[in-house]
């Protein structure tokens, strides 16, 4: 996977997390605001007639497909939320509180994986893609006795001070940083 298409697909999770909460919420800290068009969804139970209420709901839920169609907002579950928060894994990221409505969010400090393939780059660092796209690259001199290989388990944890360790075939770990 290449680092734009990495960003993309972050990208697009965090637009929809925006398009979910409105851009104005989030920079103002509330994470509880609405998107307008579900708002006015909402706001059709406090119509009295019932007939003008159920015309409100019919209107407002006609916009809210619509907007969805068109990507204008997103809605997202909670099990497509953990995922988000899994590929993100090892990335540097502004607060997705979006994402923990509802639920206490969901720490990820572990992650295993399979290597796609590895390699050593010109600085004598491993290089290590995962099956998943992420890439992840050594950042100090530990030495990996037995060569990373294609189908290897990996299990990469947070570590102090914002690094991460990774262990490959339940060797000795050495700190790594995600590039992609």
């Amino acid at each position: 996977m290449t680092i734009s298409k990495a960003r993309a697909s972050l990208g697009a999770a965090l637009l929809g997390a925006v398009a979910l909460t409105g851009a104005p919420a989030l920079a103002q800290g509330k994470p509880e605001a609405r998107a307008a068009t579900l708002q006015k969804l909402s706001d059709c139970r406090k119509v009295a007639d019932s007939t003008a209420r159920l015309a409100c709901y019919d209107a407002a839920a006609a916009e809210l497909e619509t907007a969805e169609a068109k990507g204008d907002i997103v809605v997202v579950d909670r099990e497509q939320a953990r995922t988000v928060r899994r590929q993100a894994f090892g990335f540097s990221m502004p607060s997705l509180t979006l994402f923990e409505r509802g639920e206490k969010a969901e720490e990820v400090d572990t992650i295993t994986a399979k290597v796609a393939s590895a390699s050593m780059n010109g600085a004598g660092k491993w290089v290590v893609e995962l099956e998943d796209g992420a890439v992840w690259v050594q950042i100090d001199a530990n030495e990996v006795p037995l060569s990373p290989k294609a189908g290897d388990p990996v299990r990469i944890r947070r570590a102090s001070m914002g690094s991460y360790l990774m262990s490959v075939k339940n060797q000795r770990s050495f700190r790594a940083r995600r590039q992609e």
